[in-house]
Order: structure tokens, then sequence, then C-alpha cells
């Protein structure tokens, strides 16, 4: 079942009422996505916090089996080697924040190391998320190519299912589909996914 706007806040709600302790909720991918309103539903409620936060998991899990809402809890930082300072790069989110019961803080993962992670899995709907960072203003290509090369020679084929080779594949692929989808894309018009279908074939496709 998908889940909307009214299921991630009231999951955020209930989150916070079985946490005691501060911490971070990340909102990752999508859901990011659904939260500043780019998209209206998601397949699923994507999720991280804090490394080692296992209460937070917990309760999160706790959450979504009352609500009957489906999550995905993966942090990129459990994935890939994610690029220095990942944590700064974090984001406020508005959702929740006026909420009271516990010192929960919600942001949004650091969009630099969730697209490097979407490359990295290179789904055709990875690549259309991925996308929509980039032509939100997210993130900027220059600096994503910056951050790429700090990452991979971290990169083992233990940590990724591919080589590095393949993950700079992945990348000139998202670049190249940045390129010609920015020329039929604006804020409000057309979608990341729609810009995809109609504009160039991903790799591996």
């Amino acid at each position: 079942m998908e889940a909307g706007l009214k299921e991630l806040s009231a999951l955020i709600g209930a989150v916070r009422k079985r946490v005691t302790a501060p911490g971070r909720l990340y909102l990752v991918s999508r859901t990011s996505h659904l939260a500043e309103g780019w998209c209206d539903v998601v397949p699923a409620l994507e999720l991280a916090g804090d490394p080692g936060n296992a209460a937070l998991s917990e309760a999160v899990q706790e959450a979504a089996r009352a609500l009957d809402v489906k999550v995905v809890w993966e942090s990129p930082v459990d994935i890939i080697p994610l690029p220095a300072k990942w944590e700064e790069r974090s984001l406020p989110a508005a959702i929740g924040q006026g909420e009271g019961g516990s010192a929960l803080e919600i942001r949004h993962f650091d969009p630099y190391s969730v697209v490097l992670r979407l490359i990295a899995r290179g789904d055709e709907p990875d690549y259309v998320a991925a996308l929509e960072y980039v032509l939100h203003g997210w993130v900027e290509p220059a600096r994503l190519e910056g951050l790429l090369t700090e990452v991979v020679p971290r990169m083992t084929n233990q940590t990724l299912a591919q080589d590095p080779a393949e993950f700079r594949r992945k990348f000139k692929g998202l670049r190249q589909l940045y390129r010609r989808s920015h020329e039929v894309y604006s804020p409000g018009g057309t979608r990341a996914n729609e810009a995809a279908s109609n504009v160039v074939t991903l790799p591996g496709t």
C-alpha cells in the first residue's frame, strides 16, 4: 500500500511518543520528496536513524506495524562509504517539527550521499529519484562529482555489488540524463520521471 503525507505525519507522531532520548530521524530519498511536495505518494517510507540507534529503529518498526505503514529502514551509511561531513549536509525537515513528546529531530538525509547510494543501486526508479534532487537544486552536479572522487577510491566489491568502474559508468548515465532532461524540465512542470521516460535510455536498460 502506498503512503502519502498523512501516513508520514502519523508515523512521525507515533515515533515521538515512543522515544525518550534525543536523536535524529532521517527522511531518505523519495520520503524527502514526499515531505517537500515533489510527489504525492511513495511505495514505502524510506527512513534511517543515527548510526547505532537501535531504540529509534525499534520505535519506528513498532509504529509502522501499528499504523500498517510500509517502512524501509536503511541508511546509506550502511551501504556505501559516504563522503565526509554527511551529517552536516543533512537538512532540517519542516514536517513534524512542531510536535511535542520527545527531543527527536526530523531531518533530510544528506542529499549528496543519498544520490550516491541511488546511483550505486542503479535501477531506473533510482535514477529518477536522484534526478529529482538535482532538478530541485538540492544537489549541484559539479559538487557531486567532486564528492565522487572522494568516495570511489574507498569502494570495494565488498561494499558494493559492483566495482568502482561500474559505479562511474552509472554516474555518467545520471549526468547525461540531467543534461538532456534539464532542457525540458522546469520546477512545477515536467517531473523527473516524465523527463527520464521521454529523454534518454538509462544505462543497463
